[in-house]
């Protein structure tokens, strides 16, 4: 079988590829260190199995799979540290996951599964299963923003946040900080790249590095040289700069 391993973590890379190594019927084809890298060589090499992590900075695995549509879908095992939530979508989709971190012993009975599923499955099939797990994980949304859940890395496993729940967002370096009530939660990504994910209609930039959720607005205030505090109904007070301000206005002029 012919396999593309897709991750962004070099070591993980090394580790499902030494152990892909010993199974005498695999060919790795392409390995990939993020999303985009992904959808082209999936795309190319028409590969029979993707080993696909899901949390990859800019593009993550849904993203990955949500650019493929309408070309033919491969056989897909998550490579995750998802939640208990997660792993139940897979589980009922029936499709395949390994739990980070795995064995040997568990890498082979996915690989058995998929041979058989090469024996029985048409590809018709395998498509409308990830088909169908996208659209759980998307809320159906035909351009993969209101309802897309955002993964975060969390104490070692993978936790799911909606964007209707986010206060408003900051970018810290490589980060963004995710301020979701009294929690707060990095993503590695541009906030530039984040803000693509959004709903344009509910998330507006107040600042080069602060988007707020202007669901949460309470109040403008001015200050000095034409910026305003924007409070929040949690009481948290965010500094718009002087440029964002009628985009802000005209947004809650209009509620």
């Amino acid at each position: 079988m012919r396999v593309i391993i897709v991750d962004d973590e070099p070591l993980a890379r090394d580790r499902l590829r030494a152990m892909l190594g010993k199974e005498s019927d695999v060919k790795i084809v392409a390995e990939c260190a993020d999303g985009r890298e992904a959808v082209t060589a999936i795309r190319r090499e028409n590969p029979d199995v993707v080993f696909l992590d899901i949390q990859m900075p800019e593009m993550d695995g849904f993203g990955v799979l949500s650019q493929l549509k309408g070309h033919a879908l491969p056989r897909v095992i998550f490579v995750t540290a998802f939640d208990e939530f997660a792993v139940k979508a897979f589980e009922v989709h029936a499709l395949d996951y390994l739990l980070k971190p795995f064995d040997r012993d568990r890498l082979q009975s996915a690989l058995n599964r998929v041979r058989e599923q090469m024996k029985t499955a048409s590809p018709a099939e395998l498509t409308e299963k990830l088909t169908a797990l996208l659209d759980s994980f998307q809320g159906g949304a035909a351009d993969g923003r209101s309802g897309d859940r955002i993964a975060v890395k969390l104490d070692g496993r993978v936790i799911f946040v909606r964007p209707g729940d986010i206060d408003w967002i900051e970018a810290q370096d490589n980060y963004v900080k995710l301020h979701v009530g009294r929690e707060a939660h990095l993503v590695r990504d541009t906030l530039s790249n984040f803000e693509t994910r959004l709903d344009t209609r509910r998330f507006i930039r107040i600042a080069r590095s602060t988007i707020v959720n202007i669901d949460r607005v309470r109040e403008m205030q001015p200050m000095f040289h034409g910026e305003y505090v924007v409070i929040l109904h949690d009481g948290s007070k965010l500094t718009m700069s002087r440029g964002y301000r009628e985009t802000l206005q005209q947004y809650l002029g209009g509620k």
